[in-house]
């Protein structure tokens, strides 16, 4: 959604009349992920894909219809045949998409103005039956929803929706309904990760670079000036000359924030990292060797912090990929944050059991 977001406003303020599909299940391989959309005016503007261009023209003759009826529908689409004439997908499997206009009613309107602020939100569409399609709400951690599906299944709709908020993702939802059953497509967005860089190093301007790359917030701390400069570090969003005791802010290392302390220096580790542990960081790194983190640990243990709580120290830092060159070692390092913030086991796919995609229970 925050990918066309921009365009629908701009169309919604010209007066034009919208169509949305929303990729809401994929079953087999398809190119892109639930949550894709695609969206159409009535005058012909098109933006988005929910395909990768396999079904993308027949999803626009079926949104002129929409314009026609105002009814929501939901298509399914499988294989194409071999000679590439039937309109499908080429990767063998099958796809559901949602058609509908696009009102601009409170659920919408509170969904785009969250994420755009960087509040997580859920936007929850119902897509069957019927009668339900088309319906939508939105769900916030701790403010009340906006919107209604119906009210005997809300209830259940938000409460799996926050589950989802932490993380973000996508989930088909599967509930009774008056002797029937209702589907309803939930999407958490949760708000952009931020990275917390102590130390403008050589692996740090990597990082820095990398992890803007994957959508991070990154604010990279450090007193000295000559090293933490625009110019080495042109991707960085926010650049602090501070020491950490000042430049962090231990409300704002929340359940969204990421922090690495890439020194070598106890000037600069020992604060940081008193910092990240009275914080509720989903993570905190420190580079070193494991002798000097032992070090670190006894320190922590005389700043009165226990065993659990340093065991939050991811160090030494990153994953075991042989890294040696400062770009490498950023790859270790992201590559690690990013395992725990989806909570993977950071594993060869080609020895994962479950689905590529499935989320973490």
């Amino acid at each position: 959604m925050r990918d066309i977001l921009d365009d629908l406003k701009r169309w919604q303020r010209a007066g034009e009349e919208i169509a949305l599909a929303t990729l809401v299940a994929i079953r087999g391989s398809a190119p892109r992920r639930p949550g894709a959309r695609l969206a159409v005016t009535r005058s012909g503007r098109v933006v988005g894909s929910v395909s990768g261009g396999c079904v993308e023209s027949d999803l626009i003759e079926k949104a002129m219809e929409v314009f026609c009826d105002a009814t929501p529908r939901l298509e399914t689409y499988g294989i194409s045949d071999e000679e590439g004439f039937e309109i499908g997908l080429s990767c063998g499997g099958s796809i559901d998409v949602l058609i509908e206009l696009l009102h601009w009613d409170g659920a919408w309107d509170a969904a785009c103005e969250a994420a755009q602020s960087r509040r997580p939100v859920a936007l929850a569409l119902a897509c069957d039956p019927p009668e339900l399609r088309g319906r939508r709400v939105s769900v916030f951690l701790q403010d009340r929803s906006v919107g209604c599906i119906d009210g005997e299944l809300d209830s259940a709709i938000e409460a799996e929706a926050r589950r989802l908020l932490p993380t973000g993702g996508t989930r088909m939802l599967s509930l009774p309904w008056r002797g029937r059953g209702a589907r309803v497509f939930v999407e958490a967005f949760a708000p952009p990760m931020q990275l917390f860089i102590v130390g403008a190093t050589h692996a740090a301007v990597a990082l820095c670079r990398m992890a803007k790359m994957v959508g991070f917030h990154v604010t990279v701390v450090d007193p000295r000036s000559v090293y933490a400069s625009p110019e080495r570090l042109p991707e960085a969003d926010e650049i602090r000359h501070a020491w950490p005791d000042e430049g962090l802010d231990e409300n704002e290392l929340d359940e969204y924030s990421c922090l690495v302390s890439l020194t070598h220096d106890v000037k600069f580790d020992q604060p940081t990292l008193v910092k990240a542990l009275r914080s509720s960081a989903r993570y905190i790194g420190a580079i070193g060797s494991r002798s000097t983190h032992e070090r670190r640990k006894q320190q922590l243990r005389d700043r009165g912090f226990g065993n659990a709580e340093i065991a939050r120290i991811h160090s030494p830092i990153g994953l075991d990929i042989g890294s040696r060159t400062p770009e490498e070692i950023a790859v270790s390092i992201l590559a690690e944050i990013l395992s725990v913030r989806y909570r993977r086991d950071a594993a060869p796919l080609k020895d994962r059991q479950a689905a590529i995609h499935a989320d973490a229970k």
